[in-house]
């Protein structure tokens, strides 16, 4: 059963991946709306050799929501090149979106020109439509396991040995400044009937978007159900040793006014359910938990069981 509601996904990489997969068997109107902090890799090459917006995760959501029209091409964007010259690691649709960012100068207007190429369904936009700096508050790296260091970079923050304690956002160089959301992603978060949180990193991919002013406040204030899918286990670095209720207090601390209508969890990730139930409660939501890992991959969604799980908890807490 597929519906027409209006479905906007914030996240970023393979966590995004997993949820705009699982949201393209529900409905045809998907909008990804993207982390731009990314510093590695391909991604991180372009970003400093062109200043443009590192085009990675945004060149894998739009991978997940292509259709049978992007047959050829959609293989294609996800193809890198190996060797050891200048193009070396680079992902061919990176280099495309790069090209369009330059040619178009307008990231929404590249990103729906690449969408048109691929026949995409839905849409996939920046967070903002310039690169921005992250940053954490980290403990656990010193003799003095309580001091507090500040890390800098996407890459630095996802691959820690310390805990994040708090990120913080800016636009690349102004330390200072506030990042300035995308328009046209503030516009799809306030007319959506339904906006999802996760998975993902948590901390460089699914926060990221609540600090972002605008961003924020489209989506504390939005009329649309809020759906947040944890992830199946911790990442190594940044969320080590984290319980799935620490996931959802995280959330609150650093959007305290926000409230949230499901959680979707893996029954065989949580060992204690009563105390996630208790967490998500503290947010206002009820909690689905389904078996939604792939099998033989734990540590990754199944788009079909994540899309069985939405489907329910829509129902419910929709009254559809």
């Amino acid at each position: 059963m597929r519906y027409g509601l209006k479905v906007v996904a914030l996240g970023g990489g393979r966590g995004l991946h997993a949820s705009l997969s699982a949201l393209r068997l529900l409905t045809d109107e998907v909008t990804a709306v993207v982390t731009v902090a990314d510093d590695g890799g391909s991604s991180g090459r372009l970003r400093r050799e062109l200043g443009l917006l590192p085009p990675g995760d945004l060149r894998k959501a739009l991978a997940a929501l292509s259709g049978a029209g992007g047959s050829t091409w959609a293989p294609l964007f996800e193809h890198r090149f190996g060797g050891t010259g200048a193009l070396a690691g680079h992902a061919i649709g990176n280099l495309v979106l790069a090209g369009l960012l330059e040619v178009l100068d307008d990231p929404v207007a590249a990103l729906d020109e690449a969408a048109r190429l691929l026949d995409v369904r839905g849409r996939v936009l920046p967070m903002c439509t310039e690169p921005l700096d992250i940053e954490a508050d980290v403990v656990g790296l010193d003799e003095d396991v309580a001091a507090v260091r500040r890390i800098r970079g996407q890459v630095a923050v996802a691959t820690t040995p310390g805990q994040v304690r708090r990120i913080r956002l800016h636009p690349a160089g102004e330390p200072d400044a506030a990042p300035a959301a995308c328009p046209e992603a503030v516009k799809a978060v306030r007319e959506a009937d339904v906006v999802l949180l996760g998975p993902g990193s948590w901390f460089t991919s699914v926060l990221p978007h609540l600090l972002v002013p605008e961003l924020h406040e489209a989506v504390v204030e939005t009329a649309a159900t809020r759906v947040v899918v944890l992830n199946l286990v911790p990442q190594p670095g940044e969320t080590s040793g984290f319980s799935p209720e620490r996931h959802l207090q995280v959330l609150c601390e650093h959007a305290p006014r926000l409230r949230v209508d499901a959680v979707i969890a893996d029954a065989d990730s949580v060992s204690i359910p009563d105390r996630l139930r208790r967490a998500a409660g503290a947010l206002g939501a009820r909690t689905w938990l389904d078996r939604v890992a792939a099998k033989g991959a734990p540590e990754r969604h199944d788009p079909s069981a994540l899309a069985d799980s939405l489907r329910r908890a829509l129902a419910e807490v929709r009254g559809t």
